[in-house]
């Protein structure tokens, strides 16, 4: 269990190398042939910067997906999906961990709920889960498990920007960190070794996780500090009783089934493991495997489905949301919300006096001094100077390295899957954007 707490208390990568070998996993022959994903002409920023990166040995296998409006996207696929001999190559089709990213997918499906008026963006979840009506905060968080009475209740729009009080196993430390340890709070999938470690005490449904975690003292007041948090996952238990359904059925009757969006999971079907690719850690300038496709944690059913850190997607997959997202809720002739719940859901809906300031990179998350926060992802508040996102910029990354932006007011948006771990090892956010936006400025249409 020691391995599992160092995991718990950030140290991802150490804890991966000490339960696994450096043995790569078997080649896996694909059991089908995906479309080829060459990149567009019109984006030789992005091709070159794909190239460099698989060349420099940084990743096995990268794709980029950039679309700007309603031209077809240009997708960019470069090496392979693992670095064993014979893997398939990468292409928009390959499955990828994109763990944080389902976050954004989670804040939307509420947004849904909210339209309907199921939801209220500042009705307290207590009306939903009853365990969260009376809640305590830490006094003394570093040293003990003494608290006070909360004097505000946690509400959807809190959940939605980690403004509820909540922690996060992979940030939290100190005495509620080890309650989190103890009743099994940790809504996140590595490998499964670690799981072999951590499902024996973790909740066996949302509801239950929940509940469990309404029994424990929150880290700060709600609606007072932005504290990066399992507050997703714990919507997607609210979710699931507004909609008088299961979460994961939810997400695939509402956003995966409209949007054309069939390589998007929680479980791995083993049809599909010829086109998953392999997780790598970075230990040291060593690349090792952390989470082979062919015994991935992600081919078992999952405790529950985790609205934090869940979904296995390919590129395509996720560039149809953020379609969807850049025409404010419609794609294809099919709307999925109106355009004024997309705009609220990408607008900042940080309570009253509540800063977003940073986060760890090793989360996958983005920051900045222009930052606010949305439905489950960061907000960009003003212009990029020199060109770039635009104020409005909506979206998050994944902790394998995964990122996703949409840029409403360029029409813009941007998918980028890799696996490893730490997802800061390279400044690969910073290199696609400023690849993205050079390409994009060359190849705009000309009045």
């Amino acid at each position: 269990m020691t391995k599992v707490k160092r995991w718990m208390l950030g140290s991802v990568a150490m804890t991966l190398v000490a339960c696994i070998g450096v043995d790569g996993a078997p080649p896996v022959q694909a059991q089908r042939q995906p479309a080829t994903a060459a990149a567009s002409s019109a984006m030789p920023t992005m091709a070159a910067l794909a190239t460099r990166y698989v060349a420099e040995k940084k990743a096995p296998g990268i794709v980029l997906a950039i679309g700007q409006g309603d031209r077809p996207t240009s997708f960019t696929a470069k090496g392979t999906i693992a670095m064993a001999p014979g893997a398939e190559a990468t292409s928009r089709d390959t499955l990828w961990r994109v763990y944080s990213m389902t976050k954004p997918i989670t804040g939307i499906a509420a947004m849904m709920l909210v339209e309907q008026g199921k939801l209220k963006l500042d009705q307290p979840i207590g009306d939903f889960i009853p365990g969260f009506k009376t809640m305590t905060v830490l006094t003394d968080p570093a040293n003990s498990l003494a608290s006070r009475p909360a004097k505000t209740p946690i509400t959807v729009r809190h959940l939605l920007t980690h403004t509820a009080g909540l922690g996060y196993s992979i940030t939290t430390k100190g005495p509620l960190l080890k309650e989190y340890e103890r009743l099994g709070l940790v809504p996140f999938a590595a490998n499964r070794q670690i799981e072999a470690a951590v499902r024996p005490v973790r909740p066996t449904s949302l509801r239950e996780f929940a509940e469990r975690t309404a029994t424990l003292p929150l880290i700060a007041e709600p609606g007072t500090v932005w504290s990066y948090s399992m507050s997703l996952d714990v919507l997607g238990a609210v979710i699931e009783v507004a909609s008088g359904m299961p979460f994961d059925r939810f997400v695939a009757t509402r956003i995966f089934q409209p949007l054309g969006m069939d390589s998007s999971y929680f479980t791995v079907p083993g049809s599909e493991v010829g086109r998953f690719a392999d997780n790598y850690i970075w230990a040291g300038d060593n690349l090792i495997p952390g989470d082979p496709a062919a015994r991935s944690t992600f081919l078992d059913p999952p405790s529950f489905p985790y609205g934090g850190a869940g979904l296995v997607m390919s590129a395509r997959d996720y560039d149809r949301f953020l379609h969807m997202l850049q025409n404010y809720g419609e794609l294809d002739g099919r709307r999925l919300m109106k355009r004024e719940t997309a705009m609220l859901a990408m607008s900042n809906l940080l309570p009253k006096g509540v800063n977003y300031g940073s986060v760890a990179g090793t989360t996958g998350g983005s920051a900045g001094p222009t930052s606010g926060y949305g439905a489950g992802g960061s907000v960009t508040l003003a212009d990029t100077p020199g060109g770039g996102p635009g104020a409005g910029t909506y979206g998050w990354g994944g902790a394998a390295g995964t990122i996703a932006w949409v840029d409403p007011k360029n029409q813009v948006r941007g998918t980028v899957m890799v696996n490893y771990f730490p997802a800061d090892r390279w400044p690969l956010r910073a290199d696609v954007v400023r690849a993205a936006y050079t390409d994009l400025a060359t190849s705009r249409p000309r009045p």
